[in-house]
């Protein structure tokens, strides 16, 4: 799982939000939309991953248990 994905994934989640109101009313209102849009999306991150524990195995096998602890 790389790191860009993720971060992709939340650029593209503020810009879903971002997109539906072209003007706000004032910087908090755009902070206020962005901090609920991170919130939700941080709700989807503590979702278990399909197949972690196969992921988890062949990391373990391609970096040893030294680098990954």
């Amino acid at each position: 799982m790389y790191a860009t994905n993720i971060i992709e994934g939340l650029h593209r989640q503020f810009r879903k939000v971002t997109k539906t109101k072209s003007v706000f009313p004032s910087d908090g209102a755009l902070e206020k939309m962005l901090y609920l849009a991170f919130m939700n999306v941080m709700k989807k991150w503590t979702q278990r991953y399909h197949n972690w524990d196969q992921v988890l195995n062949q990391l373990l096998i391609m970096y040893g248990v030294s680098r990954l602890k």
